[in-house]
C-alpha cells in the first residue's frame, strides 16, 4: 500500500514541476530538486500517516502505554483523574480569559495513537485566548467565528515517539531502502493570531457541529506553528533515530477537522517548507502552495476528532470553559531551558 501511494505521488509531483517550467539551466534544475524534494516531503509524510491506519503509528513500541507520566508545572496542566486540562474562555479582547499553551493546544496528543513528549521553554509566557466571536444560526445551519491570540515568548513542542514511528514503516521496505519525510514533531513558537470556524446543522433546536477549521496565520501574521519531517539511512540493517538526515520544516496554516462515522482524518495546509537551517522565503512559500494541492489528510484518533468538535459545540453554545479528556499517550511532560540542538 505504501508503495502505491509513494508511486502516485512521485507522478504527480513530476507532473507538477514540469507545469512551472523548471530545468532549463543548472540553477533552475537545483532550485527544482529542492522543490519537488520539499514538495514530496509534505506530501509523502502525509501518505504515511494515512497508511499507518492510526494518524501516526500502529506498531506496538509506539502505542499508547497505561503507565503514569511525569507531571510538569507549566500551569493548567492535566489533571490526575479522567480530564485533561480545562481552559477559560472569554469571547471579548476586554474579556481576554489567559490560558497556557500547553493546554490550550492539549489536542495535539489527543489525535495522534503514537506516544509523545511535551516539552514547554522554561519560563513560558505564551498564554492563548480568544478575542473576538461572531455567530450566525438558521433553522438549518450555524457558522461560528472566534479569532484567538497568542501572547507571550517561549515554545511548546510535542515529538512523537521516533521508535514507534520506525517500527511502523519498515515492514514495507527492500533491503538497504531508507525511511523518508518520518513526522519528528510539531511545534508553537511565539506570538501570533489565529481564527477558529465552527460549521454545522440545525435538527429542530439541536445543534449538530460537521467541521471545525483552526487557522493560525490571522490578522497577516505568519504562523507559529511548525512540523519537522526527516530521513533514516539504515547502518548496518538497523534504523535509528540519531542517523536521521535531510531535516525539513513545514509551517502549517490549518488543521481542519470533520465529522465522520468512518475513521476521521485531518485536513492539514501549510504555508512553506524549508530545510532545517534556512528561513521562510520566497521558494519556500511556492513550494508550500504547491505542496498543499497534493496533501492527502491524514487519519487521526478518534478521540482527538471527536474532542474538536465538542470543542465547536462548546464555542457555539458561549460556553465559559472547556475540559479536554485526559490524553493517555503521553510519556513525558518537562520543562527545558533551551531547546536542545538538532543533531
Amino acid at each position: 500500500m505504501l508503495s502505491r501511494n509513494t508511486s502516485l505521488t512521485k507522478a504527480l509531483l513530476h507532473r507538477t514541476g514540469s507545469t512551472i517550467g523548471y530545468g532549463e539551466t543548472n540553477h533552475d534544475a537545483m532550485i527544482n530538486k529542492r522543490f519537488l524534494s520539499g514538495t514530496f516531503a509534505v506530501t509523502v509524510v502525509c501518505v504515511l500517516l494515512s497508511t499507518s491506519g492510526v494518524g501516526l503509528c500502529s506498531n506496538t513500541n509506539g502505542l499508547i502505554s497505561s503507565g503514569g507520566s511525569k507531571s510538569a508545572a507549566t500551569g493548567n496542566e492535566a489533571a490526575k483523574d479522567s480530564n485533561g486540562p480545562t481552559i477559560l474562555l472569554g469571547y471579548s479582547k476586554e474579556g481576554f480569559k489567559k490560558n497556557p499553551i500547553s493546554s490550550f493546544m492539549y489536542f495535539v496528543p489527543l489525535i495522534s495513537l503514537t506516544l509523545v513528549d511535551r516539552e514547554t521553554s522554561a519560563n513560558n509566557e505564551q498564554q492563548v485566548g480568544i478575542i473576538s466571536y461572531e455567530k450566525k444560526v438558521t433553522s438549518k445551519s450555524f457558522n461560528v467565528v472566534c479569532e484567538f491570540e497568542i501572547l507571550g515568548k517561549g515554545f511548546h513542542k510535542n515529538t512523537f515517539d521516533a521508535e514507534g514511528m520506525i517500527a511502523a514503516h519498515t515492514d514495507d521496505l527492500e533491503k538497504g531502502e531508507p525511511l523518508t519525510n518520518m513526522l519528528d514533531y510539531i511545534k508553537f513558537e511565539g506570538e501570533g493570531f489565529g481564527r477558529i470556524e465552527v460549521k454545522g446543522t440545525m435538527t429542530g433546536s439541536a445543534p449538530s457541529v460537521t467541521e471545525v477549521d483552526m487557522q493560525f496565520n490571522v490578522r497577516g501574521y505568519k504562523s507559529p506553528v511548525t512540523v519537522g519531517l526527516y530521513d533514516i539511512k539504515p547502518k548496518d540493517g538497523q534504523y535509528k533515530y540519531k542517523n536521521r538526515s535531510n531535516q525539513i520544516v513545514a509551517r502549517v496554516n490549518s488543521l481542519i477537522f470533520k465529522k465522520t462515522e468512518k475513521t476521521p482524518s485531518m485536513g492539514i495546509k501549510v504555508a512553506s517548507l524549508t530545510d532545517q537551517s534556512e528561513s521562510d522565503g520566497f521558494f519556500s512559500a511556492i513550494k508550500g502552495a504547491i505542496a498543499n494541492l497534493f496533501i492527502p489528510p491524514p487519519k487521526v484518533a478518534k478521540l482527538g476528532n471527536e474532542t474538536m468538535l465538542d470543542f465547536g459545540l462548546t464555542l457555539l453554545e458561549q460556553k465559559s470553559a472547556f475540559t479536554f479528556p485526559k490524553a493517555k499517550n503521553i510519556k513525558e511532560n518537562r520543562l527545558v531551558v533551551t531547546e536542545p540542538a538538532q543533531k
